[in-house]
């Protein structure tokens, strides 16, 4: 998307407050409700100019007849002053936009018609001119809350979003006591412990010589590609849920020489097939602190 501005409308109960979510997780800059009157004054800021980086999401919810009239004038404002922008507009099949406000118990905002069906139907003739003027057009009929991350970043951003998951890779000791924020856990502790070579004690699972130590064990390599593969079928299963962020834990005893080796290669590995990859080594120091 090249455009700095995304409007983002549609029907009542459609999913527009799931969708800001979702693009604010996909790194847009995101306002809710904003009037009308105020999008101009809004592409003005320069904190939020395309040239700083930001791609601005703003929900815009027509209530009535005029509300609808001042937001086509500030989009032609926007048009005439050569603000680049899409309009995302946001559909649903009535008879599920029925069971949803049937669900929430919440009143619809448009007030002609009596039944819901009869406001829902207003609401939409309405919208018409507005869905028919979108650059794009998402229906959210079939579309779980959790899903909406995913194929906005498709619709959007032209990419698989599930790419852009932080992978956390954690090392940390059993004596410790286990991550309590991870998703996936891994004991490496059948590994050789270089703890009992003197000159390898003081050292980390940083330092070359613990590597090397650690991974002249054929079963090392083994298990970090037997977890990347794991990993590669796993992480967009993760992603395509709606989970920005998976942690991935890797202890030994002490958390400070083979599940630090451990977990620098595995993020090494897993960085060749994600994007946002970050080793953590939780208690890699405590032992050297506490022998100090």
């Amino acid at each position: 998307m090249n455009e700095s501005m995304l409007l983002v409308t549609g029907m009542s109960g459609a999913g527009k407050t799931e969708a800001m979510k979702a693009l604010e997780d996909l790194g847009f800059f995101c306002i809710d409700n904003l009037p009308p009157p105020l999008l101009k004054e809004l592409s003005n800021l320069p904190a939020l100019s395309p040239e700083q980086g930001h791609s601005i999401a703003v929900a815009m919810d027509v209530r009535g007849r005029a509300m609808f009239n001042e937001l086509h004038a500030a989009i032609d404002r926007l048009r005439d002053d050569g603000v680049a922008y899409q309009i995302l507009f946001l559909d649903c099949a009535d008879d599920v936009l029925v069971r949803r406000y049937s669900e929430t118990r919440r009143s619809h905002p448009v007030r002609e018609g009596h039944s819901l069906f009869e406001k829902i139907a207003a609401e939409r003739c309405l919208l018409a001119e507005m869905r028919e003027s979108a650059n794009l057009v998402f229906d959210t009929t079939h579309t779980k809350a959790h899903e909406l991350k995913a194929q906005l970043g498709h619709l959007i951003l032209d990419r698989d979003v599930t790419l852009d998951l932080r992978v956390d890779v954690m090392s940390f000791g059993f004596k410790y006591g286990v991550p309590l924020d991870a998703d996936l856990m891994f004991d490496v502790r059948f590994l050789t412990n270089p703890h009992y070579d003197l000159d390898l004690r003081p050292q980390t699972g940083l330092d070359a010589p613990v590597a090397d130590y650690v991974f002249a064990q054929p079963e090392a390599l083994k298990f970090v590609e037997d977890v990347v593969r794991l990993l590669e079928r796993l992480t967009p299963l993760y992603a395509a849920s709606g989970k920005a962020r998976l942690t991935v834990a890797i202890g030994c005893t002490g958390g400070q020489h083979r599940s630090v080796a451990i977990t620098e290669r595995l993020a090494h590995r897993l960085g060749q097939h994600f994007n946002n990859v970050v080793p953590v080594h939780r208690d890699m120091r405590k032992n050297i602190t506490l022998k100090k």
